[in-house]
């Protein structure tokens, strides 16, 4: 049985990026009902990606047939059911994907990440993200996670660099810099850039719209700073024609349709040489804890959409000065508040 619900998440703070603002997320959870064991997933969707709660709710519904008929161990087969499913909702597709791995989890007796073979010691520290805000609340975020080791810093606007000047007035952390397809003239964007290198950044996700790859291949010959893509690759098969334009990836549940096609994404880029970086959207511990299960295999973690509710329905994976801590439970590791 198949059970498919909308839940609103509201922000401890508004959230902005450079394309838009929000106080909370409607999020979809779905749990899978079988044998006496629940299974559960989260989508989230996003507009970038023309996605909603309403078609998400319905294409999850229409896997029900397939989850009631299949044997959900050989979930490797039932991912190309589900890719035949659903086609236009991604997230939907990871919210099956994490529940019907959860269920296996769970009939199995053993966490995923025990079930990958991975030691969860071997996690790198997540990042902490700063929405777009004026710099005295930006700071202010900052200075109330001053026990994170390493933030995220959203940039696409016009006053970029009196953010970061605000941001390394308060912290000698580790800064990464994601621009959200902010920043449309290659000229530009190189030299903020050169500016950020100067400030110590690590990395810049996504400094130009997706569909200028020739401009972002342009930049990535002559930037002082690794570029990953984020909006500019969902699964596996966007990776290739990446390779010269950006110096990693940037790979979330919610664009590749979940933990399976994320292992293959991860597979790819490795053999590409690109490094791996493991994001989110705004979550609660259901997908974060699911995206943790992979978390050993990459080089940068970003798993902190759930750190950003004021009001988090379930617990996992959680987070002490930026380590990810595992627990021992079955499937994902998430129970309801």
């Amino acid at each position: 049985m198949l059970n498919v619900k909308t839940q609103k998440l509201h922000l401890a703070h508004t959230w902005t990026i450079a394309r838009n603002s929000s106080d909370y997320k409607e999020n979809v959870f779905v749990e899978i009902n079988k044998e006496g064991i629940t299974g559960i997933g989260e989508a989230a969707p996003n507009v970038r990606y023309d996605e909603d709660a309403v078609r998400t709710t319905q294409r999850l519904n229409e896997c029900s047939q397939t989850v009631e008929e299949k044997n959900l161990l050989h979930f490797q087969d039932l991912k190309q059911e589900i890719d035949r499913t659903v086609t236009d909702q991604s997230c939907a597709k990871a919210a099956i994907d994490m529940a019907i791995l959860d269920w296996a989890g769970k009939k199995l007796g053993a966490p995923l990440y025990k079930m990958f073979g991975l030691n969860p010691d071997k996690s790198p520290l997540t990042s902490y993200s700063i929405g777009i805000d004026s710099p005295e609340n930006m700071q202010e975020r900052v200075r109330e996670n001053a026990d994170m080791p390493i933030f995220k810093i959203k940039l696409g606007k016009e006053n970029d660099r009196e953010i970061i000047e605000a941001i390394r007035e308060v912290t000698d952390h580790v800064i990464r810099v994601d621009a959200n397809e902010g920043w449309h003239d290659k000229e530009f964007a190189l030299a903020q850039i050169k500016w950020l290198a100067d400030k110590g950044v690590e990395f810049v996700e996504q400094p130009m719209p997706a569909e200028m790859m020739d401009e972002t291949a342009w930049l990535k010959e002559r930037s002082p700073l690794p570029l990953i893509a984020d909006e500019a690759v969902k699964k596996t098969s966007d990776i290739i024609k990446l390779a010269d334009a950006y110096h990693g990836i940037n790979i979330k549940l919610m664009k590749s349709g979940g933990i399976l096609e994320a292992l293959s994404m991860i597979h790819l880029a490795r053999a590409t040489g690109m490094k791996i970086m493991l994001g989110c959207m705004v979550e609660s511990s259901v997908a974060i804890s699911a995206a943790a299960q992979i978390a050993p295999f990459v080089d940068y973690v970003d798993l902190d959409g759930n750190l950003l509710l004021a009001d988090d329905p379930y617990l996992g994976v959680t987070v002490k000065e930026g380590k990810l801590i595992y627990n021992d439970l079955p499937g994902l590791g998430v129970i309801a508040r």
